[in-house]
């Protein structure tokens, strides 16, 4: 039976009630209107709840009424395609019962209750089955969703049956327990699974400077974190939609509106590649803006996390996008002050760095409790104030995450796009990768990277002299140096995004135009040698065809015909 207390102080999104025992993370509902909130302190006979909605009007006295359960996360069919707030209420749906603004203290379940799923039954009447096991499966769009035991349930299959049925309707019996094909599971709490494994499979995401310079594996943990207008939203917007996950779980958190409609107008907009749907319908989409109040902002992340880690669970590879964890982070901020907590740095909580482990934390490539293996990939975007990487939420992030893909506000003055850093971004999985790299790619591949790599460096220490005595000082080496590094900012690096033939690159030729740029920077040395100018060299024809062929529609042929021509114009290069 739900308990009553009463409100005792308010505090912006904090507010303090007596006459109440809770546990700590209970669900509450506070004053007339039976706002959302949560446990989140418990001192001596007073409860500190956060509120996931504005706190405006509320007065001490009003009653507060424990739920005795923790904030939990819908699961079952019907997520994807789904655009929801912090807590999961399914913003379209509110959207039809009130218009373009949210009215406080209105709910609305995760899941439709009312729609029936084709249930097709995969276990057998008798069949011994535990927790994670796949009891039958529903056709979600093109996915199939594998309805599977909750934890803590176990036994025999007394009775199972196929059928349309809403998600409240019972479709086994276990161990004499009644299912249906809902799950629900607390957000604070991780997902059980059988064991991690190691992150040795890359996540393809198409992206030259991401597959072959910093790879992120399946399961992986990532940080994007950059300047206003760098490109954090495109970036995650292609890894949405090339990245060789099977389910994206994109939360925006704390976004500005502007930003996070775009996102939302997008979306839909965008066709997956890999089977000329809409990208939505494998998505779920979180939404929790820069105006809506702070509390929910600081539960989406989990609520995110939870669905991404029951498609996980069902063994599916999930590419999860946070963006921003800045704003979390600010979230976090303002409750810890309202708590009259001891700040940390710039006024975080001193457990800010133990919150974002936690997060980061939940991501991994696992073999679940059937068997089956999934994963979960994390990349948070981070939004440091004026690109500033020093401050707290970014350096505690990089103290997690495995890939740092650095976003620079000078690439982006000279439209280098996708405007990553190759000098400060790294990846710690390299090692773990390359077998992958050697089996599936070529031999050489993990070489020509360490090449491609130490050329870019090269020309860095080279760029500090022709500032000094200007480009026409250096010998023919270092100025062939400089040609081929340029060839692989411009012709690899370069990315565009919007154009229908550049936008993904697939692994083989990744490798070919590393292979061909290789091929012509040790071809101008042997010219060079020979008493040939810089000058002939870089007015080859051949150059210019390669930068050019990204953006043919014949890619794979032209870059066939090149490397046959490469070496006749090279042969024919007086000395």
């Amino acid at each position: 039976m739900a308990k009553q207390g009463e409100i005792y102080r308010v505090a912006g999104p904090v507010v303090t009630a007596t006459g109440i025992s809770p546990k700590m993370y209970d669900v509450m509902q506070v004053g007339e209107e039976g706002l959302m909130g949560e446990v989140i302190k418990i001192s001596g006979d007073k409860t500190i709840i956060q509120v996931y909605e504005e706190t405006s009007g509320l007065r001490p006295g009003e009653k507060v009424i424990d739920t005795a359960q923790p904030l939990v996360a819908e699961l079952g069919p019907g997520l994807l395609s789904s655009v929801y707030d912090g807590i999961q209420r399914p913003l379209p749906v509110l959207m039809k019962t009130m218009g373009d603004f949210i009215t406080r203290g209105v709910s609305a379940p995760g899941l439709d209750h009312s729609k029936k799923w084709e249930f097709v039954p995969v276990a057998k009447k008798g069949d011994k089955v535990g927790p994670g096991a796949v009891l039958g499966t529903v056709k979600e769009f093109y996915m199939t969703h594998k309805i599977m035991v909750p934890s803590g349930v176990r036994g025999v299959v007394g009775d199972i049956r196929g059928g349309n049925y809403t998600i409240d309707e019972v479709v086994a019996n276990v161990g004499g327990k009644d299912l249906t094909m809902l799950q629900k599971w607390p957000v604070r709490n991780g997902r059980p699974f059988g064991k991690k494994l190691l992150p040795d499979i890359p996540l393809i995401t198409g992206q030259r400077v991401l597959d072959t310079m910093f790879p992120l594996p399946k399961g992986g943990t990532g940080a994007i974190p950059g300047a206003f207008g760098t490109g954090k939203t495109v970036t995650q917007q292609q890894l949405a939609k090339w990245s060789d996950a099977e389910i994206v779980v994109y939360i925006g958190c704390g976004e500005r509106g502007n930003e996070m409609t775009e996102v939302l107008a997008t979306f839909p907009e965008l066709e997956d590649p890999q089977t000329g749907e809409p990208l939505m319908q494998r998505t779920v989409l979180i939404a929790n803006t820069s105006n809506m109040p702070v509390a929910a902002r600081e539960a989406s992340v989990y609520t995110g996390m939870t669905i991404a880690e029951y498609y996980r669970d069902m063994g599916y590879n999930v590419s999860l996008m946070a963006d921003s964890t800045s704003r979390w982070a600010e979230a976090m901020r303002e409750i810890s002050s309202r708590l009259e907590e001891m700040p940390g740095e710039e006024g975080f909580p001193a457990y800010l760095a133990a919150r974002l482990s936690e997060f980061y934390e939940r991501a991994g490539r696992t073999e679940n409790l059937n068997g089956t293996t999934g994963s979960v990939s994390v990349v948070g975007a981070v939004s440091p104030p004026g690109g500033d990487v020093s401050e707290p939420v970014t350096q505690n992030t990089l103290r997690i995450v495995r890939v740092f893909w650095a976003l620079d506000s000078k690439l982006r003055e000279r439209r280098h796009f996708p405007a990553i850093n190759w000098l400060t971004s790294y990846s710690l999985y390299t090692n773990n990768l390359d077998p992958w790299y050697k089996a599936n790619v070529a031999e050489d591949f993990p070489a020509l990277r360490q090449w491609a790599m130490e050329v870019l460096q090269r020309e860095a220490e080279l760029q500090e002299v022709v500032q000094l005595v200007g480009s026409d000082a250096l010998p023919d080496e270092q100025k062939m140096t400089l040609e081929v590094a340029r060839m692989i900012r411009e012709i690899f690096l370069q990315q565009n995004a919007y154009h229908k033939v550049d936008t993904y690159c697939p692994m083989p030729r990744q490798y070919t135009y590393m292979k061909l740029i290789r091929h012509f920077a040790d071809l101008s040395t042997k010219a060079v040698d020979s008493g040939a100018s810089v000058d002939a060299i870089i007015a080859l024809p051949v150059r210019n065809r390669l930068a050019k062929s990204k953006f043919e529609d014949n890619i794979d042929q032209e870059l066939s015909a090149i490397i046959d021509e490469m070496d006749g114009q090279f042969e024919n290069l007086g000395g």
